[in-house]
């Protein structure tokens, strides 16, 4: 009866792409985190044992990325792959239930960037801090400066690329690999691509916030910088309706800020699954032909504790966790 009356109450707002059947049948979860491709899968391990012990989600989040980004054998953090001149560039983001949000771009030798944007947040009037003011910022915060060598397989790649110079992303690299979840994300030729862990978690208070970490596209120019520590795009809470995160290639998703997209279209009555395929037809549609060369996807939770996920192409998954033997990685629909 209860969920009868949600649905006329929905309905009389125009809300007619729900149906009874879908609503009564949408998967429901509180606490829930999810994040983005099978790193996802230990990241998650880490948030819920913050959501299970009643902590915020915001503790969640940063607690979840934290374990990609200290993975050195992982595109996320200092083991990743290098810009063009051989350096790791950081970025990340992250975002609470009162819109409070800080992040760091092209940060370098420092291993834990998500931990530092979210002292952007809480210590600075600001909510961006790049390059060497961002490290500087960092270390007065008590952050360590790691040493600046590339990673074993990192190294590796680079040598390769340096034979040709060719930047050439793949599509869905971050999934191709059939080793585990923590093997580097590389071609055997050493091309690297780029890689982002983004999360999203609802806690017990039914509150919500996001995070986004990343080392970018392998091999970009020096200084570039793309969607993941761009509030907006390619993170975006707003706890009245949900949150949102992104992957793929980020100048596409900056291009119609992305996570702040999807989560007005959960606004307006769209389930999470929903928010996302409209962003990404609206991509599809401005790249036309050229949409076939690229990736993006985004994952999304509402405050009923739905989730969904949708990509431009076939190969994304996305990891949910809702208790401790409920974690799994689910694939993701596709538009092309």
């Amino acid at each position: 009866m209860l969920a009868r009356r949600r649905f006329l109450q929905l309905g009389s707002l125009g809300l007619s792409a729900f149906s009874l059947k879908s609503f009564a049948q949408s998967p429901m979860h509180k606490p829930i985190v999810i994040s983005t491709w099978d790193a996802g899968i230990e990241a998650n391990k880490a948030a819920w044992k913050v959501l299970r012990a009643g902590g915020r989600a915001l503790d969640a989040v940063e607690q979840g990325v934290m374990v990609t980004e200290a993975s050195q054998s992982c595109c996320v953090g200092l083991g990743a792959n290098p810009d063009r001149d051989g350096h790791v560039t950081l970025d990340a983001s992250i975002m609470d239930e009162h819109f409070n949000c800080g992040s760091v771009a092209f940060l370098e030798r420092i291993k834990h960037p998500i931990s530092v944007a979210r002292r952007v947040m809480e210590k600075t009037p600001h909510v961006m801090l790049v390059g060497a003011g961002a490290q500087q910022f960092a270390l007065e915060q008590g952050f360590q400066l790691e040493p600046a060598v590339l990673s074993k397989d990192a190294e590796k790649a680079y040598r390769n690329w340096l034979k040709k110079s060719e930047y050439k992303p793949v599509i869905n690299i971050e999934n191709s690999r059939k080793q585990t979840a923590f093997v580097p994300n590389k071609l055997e030729n050493g091309e690297w691509n780029h890689d982002t862990i983004g999360m999203v978690a609802l806690d017990n208070a039914g509150n919500v916030s996001g995070s986004c970490t990343t080392s970018g596209m392998g091999f970009k120019m020096r200084g570039r910088v793309g969607d993941s520590p761009i509030i907006g795009a390619g993170l975006f809470v707003d706890n009245e309706a949900g949150a949102a995160v992104a992957t793929g290639q980020g100048e596409d998703v900056i291009r119609v800020a992305g996570a702040h997209l999807v989560v007005e279209l959960m606004r307006q009555g769209l389930s999470p699954e929903a928010a996302c395929k409209k962003a990404i037809e609206r991509i599809v549609k401005i790249k036309g032909n050229k949409a076939k060369d690229i990736q993006v996807a985004f994952i999304a939770i509402n405050k009923r504790g739905e989730h969904g996920a949708y990509a431009i192409q076939k190969g994304f998954n996305y990891a949910v966790c809702y208790g401790d033997a409920a974690n799994n990685l689910l694939d993701s629909k596709f538009l092309i």
